[in-house]
């Protein structure tokens, strides 16, 4: 018998935040495992990006305006990008 899922939308959010908060954590541990840091980086800042979503669509309510949703993620989508950019250009430097 499957445990009931929450049908709360902000508990979903909650529960689905933890989840990517405990991804995050387990990525960052392969760093240890002689995984590429570069890779490990980037996973970290897209599962930050998808935190970053569920948190302005449930708790800011954004869900509500699929307009403004959608700015807002094409705006955190291109600092993303940006920030990726600026994790990668040591390696690309060298």
């Amino acid at each position: 018998m499957k445990p009931p899922l929450p049908t709360d939308p902000l508990t979903r959010a909650w529960v689905v935040l933890l989840l990517l908060c405990a991804a995050s954590t387990l990525i960052a541990a392969l760093d240890a495992l002689a995984v590429a840091p570069v890779v490990v980086g980037a996973l970290i800042l897209l599962l930050s990006w998808m935190k970053a979503r569920v948190i302005l669509s449930r708790y800011l309510g954004l869900w509500r305006a699929p307009t403004w949703r959608a700015g807002f993620n094409w705006v955190l989508g291109l600092y993303c990008l940006l920030l990726l950019g600026l994790y990668l250009v040591p390696d690309f430097a060298s």
